[in-house]
């Protein structure tokens, strides 16, 4: 691969800002600095970013979908097709992730994740959101489908995934919970709250990090009572994430959560199902009739049903929700996603980190991506 560098670019390395600067890249990155410390190599291609912003690739650990696809199609194709879709929306890492469905639609899953992972890296995990979580906030995952917390089903899963689940939507009050917990912790998979009508009771002796789509599909926060937002606020050290498209969450209350938990706990996720970048209409998740309209996506009932959220949208509405700026806005889109999980290679603009990339022109409208040092430019 031919050596590039970019030059007179904006950089927000997820460490700090460097106004005139370069970055010098094959499939990692090789050297970033100032412009002033910039010296010419031969046989590299430059390329003049005058104006230009660049941030670490996002990390989207909680996508269904999109373009037209599922996880829960069972394809390997599939999956792997959906991995380059997304880099047309800056995500150069992604957790695939499931619903509740069968026990064989979800092996079938597995299985189909697993090749494509071995195949394409940008696929860095799975997120398993249910089958085992609450009735009561069941939101868009199948009701017939639900059921406690079973280790012996989770690790045939993930057997069959390669070991490749990173995280799992679970409701900590179902029976069965402290063995599932223990499970977890043991096999580095992260414990995530949703979907659940748990108590702060409930949960000050949970195991679990990370709270799944902040406010949506909980028991919320209330004065007599914690639940599961109150718990996310509570509690310094819990992940949440938070789906900035406006209609799942009110903007002031994006605000709140910000407020509460700061730039360095929250994750920025799309919650995206296969009818983004669709045309509006009839579409499916998890089996049931979704409908898309005024970019909603919802059941027959009303029930939101994931998004069609593209995450620059994300990152440009988190700021505008919040009034933080881009530094802030880079830890929740890739930065917070590589500490919690683990990804050595990702999250930062820095030296022996991963080539992958995300260029804005100064509106932040997205130009290019890059992955592993390929240039996708924006169609």
């Amino acid at each position: 691969m031919t050596i590039k560098a970019y030059k007179h670019v904006t950089i927000y390395t997820g460490e700090e800002k460097i106004e005139d600067g370069f970055v010098r890249f094959d499939q990692e990155i090789l050297e970033v600095g100032q412009m002033k410390d910039f010296k010419e190599v031969s046989h590299e291609e430059t390329i003049d970013m005058q104006g230009k912003i660049l941030v670490p690739g996002f990390i989207d650990v909680h996508t269904h979908g999109g373009y037209g696809i599922d996880a829960m199609d069972g394809s390997a194709e599939g999956v792997d097709t959906l991995a380059t879709d997304l880099l047309q929306e800056g995500i150069t890492s992604y957790f695939a992730t499931t619903m509740t469905q069968s026990y064989e639609n979800i092996a079938t899953a597995m299985k189909a994740i697993k090749v494509a992972a071995e195949k394409n890296p940008l696929i860095q995990g799975i997120h398993l959101e249910g089958p085992f979580v609450s009735k009561v906030f069941k939101g868009a995952q199948p009701e017939e489908y639900i059921r406690h917390p079973e280790v012996k089903t989770f690790d045939e899963w993930n057997q069959l995934s390669g070991g490749r689940i990173k995280l799992v939507t679970y409701a900590p009050e179902n029976e069965d919970a402290a063995a599932f917990e223990e499970y977890c912790v043991e096999n580095n998979v992260v414990l995530s709250i949703g979907h659940s009508n748990a108590t702060r009771a409930d949960l000050l002796n949970s195991k679990a990090s990370h709270i799944t789509h902040l406010y949506n599909a909980q028991r919320g926060l209330h004065h007599r009572e914690p639940g599961v937002t109150g718990h996310a606020f509570l509690e310094d050290n819990i992940y949440t994430e938070v789906i900035a498209d406006g209609f799942h969450i009110h903007p002031d209350m994006v605000k709140l959560a910000y407020k509460m938990k700061g730039p360095n706990r929250i994750i920025l996720i799309t919650d995206s199902m296969r009818a983004k970048g669709m045309p509006e209409g009839e579409s499916e998740l998890g089996g049931q009739k979704v409908f898309v309209k005024d970019k909603q996506a919802r059941l027959a009932d009303g029930t939101l049903a994931g998004s069609v959220l593209e995450y620059p949208d994300a990152f440009r509405n988190i700021m505008k929700f919040t009034g933080c700026g881009i530094e802030e806005a880079v830890l929740m889109s890739s930065v917070n996603q590589a500490k919690e999980f683990g990804l050595d290679r990702k999250g930062a603009i820095a030296k022996g980190k991963d080539a992958d990339m995300v260029v804005f022109d100064q509106a932040l409208q997205l130009i290019e991506t890059v992955s592993y040092g390929n240039r996708t430019v924006k169609k």
